[in-house]
């Protein structure tokens, strides 16, 4: 059987996780590293190096006129996710592409048509459904243990995690923390709520601390905050509620900067006979036999970068038609609704409807 044939658009930092996916499978036989592209020709250079591609473009368009990719991902920053997609899904590839799906709802659509079109797969990078935790909550849910779930709370907050660069910018990112760290937190509790569809969003965002470092902050986020290629123009901190048609309601918080204790990334699920949290293992508290009890499955239930890996082999395994693709792009299209509908609510004052 012919290997599949792979191609990366965009070589930053994310692009590093995707890559221990694909060497694995290349080191089972099953990939052929083929094309790698970035704007950055220098940097490309290097990442060809590192990870035996055979060939470099510093075009994603000119890499799919001149290369036969079965499987594609695009790890480029926000802007240019739409046009790296279509541009893939036209030439025959398969498409993992990184969260957020794209700019805004509008652009998911025109990806999701893109799909239909060539028949490809459109995955998007939810890594978070692929962790140990997302499937053991997931079994605790189907079996019954949770009972009905209504409400639920997002929580991915930084204390002094702006990353600067382009991630500040709105002309790349199109937004802040809310677009870059909210996302990750409002689809995995979707996907462990069972899929419900949004309804109806109030959102509020702020801006009052800017991308500020603190003396004793977080030394692992050096990236340029102004510069003249990058200007400082998103949130830093957005806060929403959600309602979904099943009755679920979400709670979410999000920031880059925000004066408290300690980082928080948590999820927590509250069910009429459970609730849970993920933080960063699964805990659950109910009641037997009159008594208030706090359980905790045994062995490691938390998340880990071995998430990466999964979701790489789960995405070639779906290209293939050899399992159900786990994070569609119309999970996409649903997440950039409840993004748009935050952001539209928190320019108006006013909640807004999700058709």
């Amino acid at each position: 059987m012919s290997k599949i044939r792979v191609g990366i658009i965009g070589t930053g930092n994310i692009s590093h996780f995707h890559m221990k996916g694909y060497k694995e499978l290349e080191r089972d036989g099953i990939v052929e590293l083929v094309a790698a592209c970035d704007i950055d020709a220098e940097k490309l250079a290097n990442y060809a190096s590192q990870y035996g591609f055979k060939r470099t473009y510093t075009d994603y368009n000119e890499m799919m006129e001149k290369e036969e990719l079965d499987c594609v991902s695009v790890c480029t920053w926000n802007a240019a996710h739409k046009g790296a997609t279509v541009a893939a899904l036209r030439d025959g590839a398969n498409v993992l592409c990184e969260k957020p799906m794209a700019m805004n709802a509008a652009e998911a659509e025109e990806m999701i048509a893109a799909s239909k079109e060539s028949g490809k797969l459109l995955q998007i990078g939810f890594v978070r459904r692929f962790g140990k935790d997302a499937d053991i909550v997931n079994q605790f849910r189907d079996s019954g243990a949770l009972g009905d779930i209504y409400f639920a709370k997002a929580t991915y907050l930084r204390r002094d995690g702006c990353p600067g660069g382009w991630f500040g910018d709105k002309r790349y990112s199109g937004g802040g923390p809310l677009i870059d760290l909210g996302v990750h937190v409002i689809d995995l509790t979707r996907y462990l709520a069972g899929g419900p569809k949004p309804v109806c969003v109030f959102g509020k965002t702020y801006n009052n601390l800017g991308c500020r470092r603190a003396k004793g902050g977080d030394d692992a986020w050096e990236a340029p905050v102004g510069t003249a290629e990058y200007e400082y123009s998103v949130e830093d901190f957005a806060t929403a509620l959600v309602t979904f048609d099943n009755g679920l309601t979400l709670n979410v918080e999000a920031s880059f900067n925000l004066n408290l204790e300690r980082d928080i990334g948590n999820v927590e699920l509250f069910g009429t006979k459970a609730g849970l949290k993920l933080d960063p293992g699964v805990e659950l508290y109910t009641d037997m036999a009159g008594r208030y009890v706090n359980i905790k499955p045994t062995g490691d239930t938390g998340f880990d970068m071995n998430a990466f890996v999964n979701e790489i082999k789960s995405f070639v395994n779906a290209s293939q038609g050899k399992e159900t693709c786990r994070a569609t792009g119309e999970d996409g299209r649903i997440l950039m609704q409840i993004l748009d509908a935050i952001y539209e609510s928190a320019e108006t004052g006013k909640s807004v409807d999700i058709k």
